[in-house]
C-alpha cells in the first residue's frame, strides 16, 4: 500500500521501507485496511519530518527525531487520541525496522505517548433497549423480508455485542442453532464463539425460514444477512437499520456500536465477570473492557444522587 504524494518524495530506502512495512501490517499482522492506511500515513509523516531534519536513512532515526515529530504535530493542534495513535504507529514501525535488520536500534521503545482521553460510551438503558427490540405497534400486516432481516439484525447485535463488521461477515455456517452460538472472526482474524439468547434465536430462525429465501440470489453465496439485491449486507445498511429503529422507538440516535456498548454494560450490570465480557467482545486487552465498569459506576452514582436523601 502506498501513500502519495509524500511517499514518492522520500529517499528510495525510506520509500521501500514504507512499502514493506505496509505489507507486514496487512499480510503478517492481519491489520485492517483502515489501520494499515492510518499507520502508513503516520509513518510517511514521520519520515518526511526526519528528511527535513537531514536524516535520510533508517539508521539516523533516533528518539530526538520521534519526539520532535510528535511535538510538531501537537503544536499543530492534534487531538490527544491522534497523538496516541501516531506514537503507536512510530513504535510499531521502528520495532519492525529493528527486528527485520533495517535499523541498528529501536528508538521507538523509548517513546512515551499521551494517554488518549476516553469518553464514556453511549449506552441505552435496559428499558430503551427493550423498546428498540420491540416490533412497531399497530402494524398487523405480515412483515416483509427486509423487516424480518432488520429484526434479526437488531436482536443479534444486542444479544452478542459483536461489531458491525463481524455481523456482516457472518455466514450461515457460523450459526450453531443447537448451541445458540455464533462463530465470529474479529480483529486480526481472531476467532471466538459468542452465545445468544432465545429472542435472537427466534428472530434468526424467522429470517432464515421466511426472509432470506426471498432475497437470496446468485451473489448471496453463504452470507447470513443479505441486502435487497441479494448480496452480503453492508455495514452502512446496518447503521441505517439501527438508526431507523431508534427513531421509530423515540430514542436518541443509536449506532451498532452503541448496541455493543449497551450489551457489555448490561452484562456487567447483571453480574457478569469482567473477563467473560472481555472474551465475548473479543477485546485483546482487559483495559478495553474496563471502560464499561466506569459506565456502570456512573449510572449507579446518578441513581444515588437522584434517590438518596443525603446525596
Amino acid at each position: 500500500m502506498r501513500i502519495r504524494p509524500l511517499h514518492e518524495a522520500l529517499p528510495p530506502q525510506l520509500r521501500d521501507a514504507v512499502d514493506d512495512f505496509g505489507h507486514h501490517l496487512a499480510g503478517v499482522e492481519n491489520r485492517s485496511e483502515h489501520t494499515v492506511r492510518a499507520y502508513l500515513g503516520d509513518v510517511v509523516s514521520l519520515l518526511d519530518h526526519a528528511v527535513r531534519e537531514g536524516r535520510t536513512t533508517l539508521a539516523e532515526l533516533d528518539i530526538a527525531v520521534l519526539r520532535g515529530w510528535l511535538a510538531a504535530r501537537w503544536g499543530g493542534g492534534a487531538a490527544r487520541t491522534s497523538q496516541a495513535r501516531r506514537a503507536a504507529a512510530a513504535r510499531a514501525f521502528t520495532g519492525w525496522a529493528h527486528r527485520s535488520g533495517r535499523a541498528p536500534a529501536d528508538p521507538g521503545a523509548q517513546l512515551a505517548s499521551p494517554r488518549a482521553h476516553r469518553d464514556l460510551p453511549s449506552v441505552l438503558r435496559a428499558d430503551q433497549a427493550e423498546a428498540l427490540m420491540s416490533p412497531p405497534a399497530g402494524n398487523p400486516a405480515k412483515p416483509g423480508p427486509e423487516e424480518v432481516r432488520d429484526r434479526a439484525v437488531l436482536e443479534l447485535l444486542y444479544a452478542t455485542g459483536i461489531r458491525v463488521s463481524e455481523l456482516c461477515g457472518l455466514d450461515r455456517a457460523d450459526v450453531d442453532h443447537s448451541r445458540q452460538v455464533v462463530r465470529v472472526f474479529g480483529k486480526g482474524a481472531k476467532e471466538r464463539a459468542v452465545p445468544y439468547g432465545h429472542p435472537a434465536r427466534d428472530a434468526l430462525d424467522e429470517w432464515l425460514r421466511a426472509g432470506r429465501p426471498e432475497l437470496a440470489g446468485r451473489q448471496s453465496r453463504d452470507a447470513l444477512f443479505l441486502g435487497v439485491k441479494g448480496g452480503r449486507l453492508q455495514p452502512t445498511v446496518v447503521r441505517r437499520i439501527v438508526a431507523g429503529a431508534a427513531r421509530s422507538a423515540g430514542l436518541p440516535h443509536t449506532s451498532p456500536h452503541d448496541l455493543r456498548h449497551s450489551a457489555a454494560t448490561h452484562l456487567l450490570d447483571g453480574g457478569a465477570d469482567l473477563r467473560a465480557v472481555q472474551e465475548l467482545l473479543g477485546h485483546s486487552s482487559l483495559s478495553s473492557t474496563q471502560i464499561y465498569t466506569h459506565v456502570s459506576t456512573e449510572r449507579l452514582r446518578a441513581a444515588f444522587k437522584q434517590a438518596h436523601p443525603r446525596a
